[in-house]
């Protein structure tokens, strides 16, 4: 897990921001103003993640970033108690007597959960959906009930009321993502579900040439090569090729002095090393991985 408590990221700096995504934002940010937390869902390399940050930094609290797998449990959410430290005192203020104090106290610890509760950070859980349901039941108590168990703390209170400036930003990947848990209902009930899809080519285009310095052309002929592949799966659009594999392909072209001309056989060479993989993830094919090669080669003789 990751710890972020600056009130600046620079991912969330870097992101384009055009018309639709300010929009996307400003709905999010009254959502949360409201005391909803957001629920970002979407395919892999659509910019959930980025979003989240973005919106995070809106806020203009404390950003605590937690990613979210199968064995995260409440000892890494609420804390858990990390050794003992001891402490011992001599006192001869008076020569005759001799006098020896000690004492053994336990050392806890905060989770990032607890320490996001107490202290009204914004908390965005990436990937939520990758960690046990059982684990995320902690936060039903959280959004309904406005109140943090401390599970296995040993605190004469059993639970922590949630800091009015707390908010939680969740992402998540479709149900049929390898990994992935089903949520239960009774959370989702609570989060306002926002679907973010990967952008138009437009949208696309203008992301990699600001992001990555090649020409606007050169950045539609990329973004075009990998939404028509995206197209091609047949199996499952999931796991295709993302605006990710774009920016790499981006990148990569300008650092090696590769043209960007898909007749090239550099160029060509340099999509299949980026594109084959989830290309032949998503094709309903006996061969995948050769099918996906030629479908590539084809695609690049297209631009």
């Amino acid at each position: 897990m990751t710890v972020l408590k600056e009130k600046v990221n620079r991912d969330s700096r870097a992101m384009i921001q055009d018309a639709e995504t300010k929009d996307l934002l400003s709905r999010s940010l009254h959502y949360l103003k409201a005391g909803y937390p957001i629920h970002f869902t979407g395919p892999t390399g659509a910019g959930k993640t980025s979003l989240a940050l973005a919106l995070a930094k809106k806020r203009k609290r404390p950003v605590m970033l937690m990613h979210g797998n199968h064995e995260l449990d409440n000892k890494d959410l609420i804390g858990d108690f990390t050794g003992y430290t001891s402490k011992k005192v001599v006192d001869q203020y008076v020569r005759s007597v001799y006098k020896k104090d000690e004492s053994v106290t336990e050392s806890w610890k905060d989770g990032r959960l607890l320490e996001a509760v107490k202290n009204g950070y914004t908390l965005i859980y990436d990937e939520f959906t990758r960690s046990h349901p059982t684990t995320n039941n902690i936060f039903l108590s959280i959004l309904e009930e406005g109140v943090l168990p401390l599970y296995g703390s040993k605190s004469t209170e059993p639970f922590l009321r949630v800091h009015p400036e707390f908010s939680i930003i969740f992402t998540s990947n479709p149900a049929e993502y390898a990994g992935v848990y089903k949520t239960q209902d009774a959370l989702l009930d609570r989060l306002i579900t926002i679907f973010v899809d990967y952008k138009n080519i437009d949208r696309e285009t203008a992301i990699v040439s600001r992001k990555i310095g090649v020409e606007e052309h050169e950045a539609k002929a990329i973004t075009t090569l990998v939404s028509n592949l995206r197209k091609q799966c047949t199996k499952n659009s999931s796991y295709g090729p993302s605006l990710r594999a774009s920016m790499m392909i981006a990148r990569l072209a300008s650092e090696e002095d590769i043209p960007i001309d898909g007749g090239h056989s550099d160029f060509q060479r340099l999509c299949i090393d980026i594109l084959c993989h989830p290309v032949s993830r998503c094709l309903d094919s006996d061969q995948p991985q050769s099918d996906a090669e030629q479908l590539i080669v084809d695609e690049c003789s297209n631009l």
